[in-house]
């Protein structure tokens, strides 16, 4: 009986890998916009490249994925 839960638990499907890269980058972008806001708000007028990069780049990548994986979802749905 116990085997059977957890053969049900392992083959449960969860989110696709796609929309956890999504939301992962998503979230590491919105960190950057923030330490972004943060430095500025702080009076540092030279931020790093790489962190504004980042910050304009990750993001919204991170949202592309995310909506990429809803659309193949939904499409595999019908």
């Amino acid at each position: 009986m116990e085997t059977a839960k957890k053969e049900a638990a392992v083959t449960a499907p969860g989110k696709p890998f796609l929309m956890r890269l999504g939301i992962g980058l998503f979230g590491l972008g919105m960190l950057a916009v923030l330490a972004v806001f943060i430095m500025f708000a702080a009076g540092l007028e030279n931020l790093p490249v790489w962190l504004s990069a980042a910050a304009g780049i990750i993001t919204p990548l991170g949202l592309l994925l995310g909506l990429i994986a809803l659309v193949r979802e939904a499409r595999a749905k019908k």
